[in-house]
């Protein structure tokens, strides 16, 4: 499994700044960009272009917080996440009231679709706004959520960088992945919702 974290030559953490994250990318990138080696003999550029696809591979996961975490837990533990895991009850309460309103906003856009009397647009019009301020409102809670999480993720840096060295008997027993894996459920979850709300939204605002 390629260490993404070693190509990019960041030391193994859950939280990345992402502004120093893409100068450190932007500045190796550059080194093995295509138009640096168009001088080059075939085997180089080759090389050269292999190197530039595993940086931005590298950088596309590390820049995207669910997936740098699983990449994380998956270099530390040695092993594939399952993608199948229980829910904690607070979780499954906020999935159920979002499925609740985005089947009300399904079957809304529905009946919207179908109607063509000016009362009943007008009608439906105060419906719509109705079920857009639910929707934002979710969204802005999904959103102190994931704050949360973030602040969770910084403060969860410190563990590894007092942890033993890569490679350690020891590192794993120290690490918190436990804890990092219920993290990476939840912004995956999170993620995955919001998605969904603003979808509803857009579709609201046609």
């Amino acid at each position: 499994m390629a260490d993404y974290f070693a190509l990019l030559d960041e030391p193994r953490r859950p939280w990345l700044d992402p502004e120093i994250l893409k100068d450190k990318f932007h500045a190796l990138a550059a080194t093995v960009h295509p138009d640096r080696v168009h001088r080059a003999s075939e085997p180089e550029k080759q090389e050269a272009n292999q190197r530039y696809a595993e940086l931005n591979a590298a950088y596309r996961c590390l820049r995207e917080p669910t997936k740098r975490l699983r990449h994380l837990l998956e270099l530390e533990r040695g092993k594939k996440i399952e993608d199948v895991q229980n829910s904690s009850p607070g979780t499954m309460d906020l999935f159920m009231e979002i499925s609740q309103l985005c089947r009300e906003t399904d079957a809304f856009l529905a009946e919207k679709a179908s109607v063509t009397s000016p009362l009943l647009k007008v009608r439906l019009f105060e419906r719509g706004m109705a079920l857009t301020d639910r929707l934002n409102s979710l969204v802005e809670h999904l959103k102190g959520r994931r704050e949360g999480l973030i602040a969770q993720m910084r403060n969860l840096n410190m563990a590894w960088e007092t942890a033993p060295l890569v490679g350690s008997s020891t590192r794993l027993h120290v690490l918190p992945c436990s804890r990092l894996e219920h993290i990476y459920r939840e912004f995956s979850y999170l993620e995955r919702w919001t998605q969904q709300l603003r979808e509803r939204l857009v579709q609201l605002s046609l």
